[in-house]
């Protein structure tokens, strides 16, 4: 981000201020408790993801209360999460990309290596046709068309994809290159079968 990260109180690092923003991209979530002051960010993936929570627990464990837990949903779903402390910076982030408790995309949003890399780590894929996409369904349409323009930004061309009834999006073949060249060096090692 352009001058919103750096307006962030210094208790959080340009490292994890990035991988908290990539975590908003994709399967992260900051909520606030009713009656609290301050949001926290909550880390939540498959067990399967194990080593890839604690490679996040790793950069933001000063921040945290305790480390990762396994907890199995009722539907039966393994899971393996940590939460983050309240914090008037995870408040900011919260004010930024949640309106009325659903993500947006805030309009100064700049992506950096590792804001791209979390985000690709949670919510992107690879298809046997090495296509890249970032499911970006949950955002509105003209949130999308923002993402597609942040990543312009960074020389990499996409465009929105209809996947069943929504649209997400899907990396242009002439820049996947472009693509993995920038997230290389921060992709966690378990994640590293999604680079192509």
């Amino acid at each position: 981000m352009d001058n919103t990260v750096g307006r962030l109180n210094q208790k959080l690092s340009r490292l994890q201020k990035s991988l908290i923003i990539g975590s908003i991209l994709g399967d992260g979530y900051i909520r606030i408790v009713d009656g609290r002051s301050n949001a926290f960010l909550e880390i939540n993936h498959s067990s399967k993801a194990k080593k890839y929570v604690d490679w996040k627990y790793e950069i933001l464990k000063n921040i945290c209360v305790s480390g990762p837990k396994e907890r199995v949903s009722g539907v039966g779903r393994k899971a393996y999460r940590f939460f983050t402390r309240q914090l008037e910076e995870i408040t900011y982030l919260y004010k930024l990309f949640y309106k009325d408790k659903k993500k947006v995309i805030p309009r100064n949003l700049k992506l950096d290596p590792m804001i791209l890399a979390v985000w690709y780590m949670d919510d992107g894929s690879k298809s046997s046709k090495e296509d890249i996409y970032l499911n970006t369904q949950q955002f509105s349409m003209n949130d999308q068309k923002f993402l597609l323009h942040a990543l312009r930004e960074l020389n990499i061309k996409a465009r929105l994809n209809k996947d069943k009834q929504y649209y997400r999006i899907r990396i242009l073949k002439e820049s996947i290159g472009t693509f993995m060249k920038i997230i290389d060096k921060e992709m966690e090692d378990s994640m590293r079968y999604k680079m192509i």
